[in-house]
């Protein structure tokens, strides 16, 4: 048990799938908006902010596999 928690610690695997959940959430919102006849301010607004999101989480992401240390 202790070698498989050592090995899903050193592939960081819980960022590796948040990262992915992520992209695949912000997809489904760009693709949401693309299908809408006429968007509002609003809804232009929202996919914005989430895109907006995503620029930080993949720069914080990439922060992260940057200071980690390889073995």
């Amino acid at each position: 048990m202790a070698d498989w928690w050592k090995r899903y610690l050193q592939f960081n695997v819980t960022a590796k799938l948040t990262m992915i959940a992520s992209v695949a959430m912000s997809w489904r919102c760009a693709e949401w908006f693309m299908g809408l006849e006429e968007p509002t301010t609003q809804q232009s607004a929202f996919v914005s902010v989430i895109m907006g999101v995503m620029t930080g989480v993949y720069g914080i992401y990439l922060g992260k596999e940057a200071r980690t240390p390889k073995e």
